[in-house]
């Protein structure tokens, strides 16, 4: 019953550290992932790039060089943030 409760407290633990990981993406201009595509890539991340959290650019970077392995939900809406933010970058 221990180990049941230890499993889910970190899985709650690095949850939370996703969510905060994600939030301090949104709130920064370098790259903003939308909410969509918080909600249809945190499991994508956790199972593709989990060793790269807490680190925002290196979760990006470890989800974009996954783009193939992502799910089909993810990988669209990712292309579509990254597409819409390479706007928003060239247009400053």
């Amino acid at each position: 019953m221990t180990t049941s409760f230890t499993s889910t407290a970190r899985k709650v633990s690095l949850a939370l550290a996703f969510a905060a990981s994600f939030s301090a993406v949104t709130s920064t201009s370098s790259f903003a992932f939308s909410a969509e595509a918080q909600q249809m890539c945190t499991g994508d991340a956790f199972r593709l790039c989990s060793s790269e959290i807490p680190n925002i650019s290196k979760i990006t970077a470890c989800m974009i060089k996954q783009r193939a392995n992502l799910s089909s939900g993810c990988r669209t809406v990712l292309d579509r943030d990254l597409a819409a933010q390479g706007r928003k970058v060239a247009e400053q």
